[in-house]
């Protein structure tokens, strides 16, 4: 724990690659993923328990529907879910090819379409993309990117927000909420990589999950850098929180006031000596923060 800004974890077992944390706005419970693994998992901080579901292949990314259940990614598409009956339903089939890739990093816009990047796995070209799932239809919206990540929109829907993790690069792009289509993509940040002899303990991460906040602030976690950035909507670094481990996935605001910042991380392929030293890896991280988030939005159902 950092006792100055009393970073905790959930008490429960680690992931090995946790992912997608999503605070349900209705039930008022924590989501998130732990691919490799392919389980779903959910806490609930009023009662204690933890619950978890598994799969038979990896699931990426889960979004709450606005007729119940979840909107989950997995390997092979799109599925409908009902954590209270165990019951899924394929309501799109993956577009890629799956030996190579799947998906990875997805939300839902605040109009209720279902954003979701994939990882082109290969890493050694740009062949991701990102997809839009709307009425029924999946349709690519964007691509030339290796790993689909970073999304997240500013509060009047203006801008969205897109990361590619291995090019440490954070894209901005204007976004028109009414037809959903992306314009004007420019760098929104970019970091340094890790050069082949640099001690990880001076590498700053790259960008993997984000999050945004009522000011419209960007909450990015640096994979390998052990750290959560904070920058202003012009793209200036406001904030750095360091964490107690080496690489965390992804930030998402909860609790009744959205000033709960919890932060999914992973253990999955890591050093032991890290891990002996960093015991955190793979827990959800919690933190309380100032500024409140914006709050998950609704996937609809057709």
């Amino acid at each position: 724990m950092d006792s100055r800004l009393d970073i905790q974890a959930l008490p429960i077992a680690p992931s090995l690659l946790g992912e997608s944390p999503l605070w349900h706005p209705r039930e008022q419970r924590l989501y998130w993923c732990d691919i490799p693994d392919r389980r779903l998992n959910c806490f609930d901080p009023e009662s204690g328990r933890h619950q978890q579901w598994s799969f038979g292949t990896e699931v990426a990314c889960c979004a709450p529907l606005d007729q119940g259940g979840l909107l989950l990614a997995l390997r092979d598409g799109l599925w409908r879910f009902d954590p209270a009956e165990g019951t899924r339903t394929c309501v799109s089939v993956a577009p890629y090819n799956g030996a190579i890739e799947r998906y990875n990093d997805g939300k839902a816009d605040p109009q209720g379409r279902f954003w979701v990047g994939t990882i082109y796995e290969p890493r050694d070209a740009a062949r991701a993309a990102l997809y839009r799932w709307a009425g029924g239809h999946l349709g690519r919206a964007a691509g030339d990117v290796t790993v689909s990540n970073g999304l997240a929109w500013s509060p009047d829907t203006r801008t969205l927000y897109w990361a590619d993790t291995p090019a440490h690069v954070i894209y901005a792009c204007d976004f028109d909420a009414e037809g959903g289509a992306l314009s004007n993509r420019r760098v929104f940040a970019r970091f340094s990589p890790r050069d082949p002899d640099q001690p990880i303990e001076s590498y700053g991460g790259r960008p993997d999950g984000a999050a945004v906040d009522v000011e419209g602030c960007y909450w990015v976690a640096m994979f390998e850098g052990a750290r959560i950035l904070r920058f202003a909507p012009g793209g200036e670094l406001l904030q750095t929180i360091p964490l107690p481990v080496r690489c965390p996935t992804m930030p998402c605001f909860g609790g009744p006031d959205l000033r709960t910042l919890y932060i999914t991380t992973a253990r999955e392929k890591r050093p032991a000596p890290e891990l002996a030293e960093m015991p955190l890896s793979g827990c959800v991280l919690h933190l309380r923060v100032d500024v409140p988030g914006l709050p998950a939005n609704f996937a609809r159902s057709s």
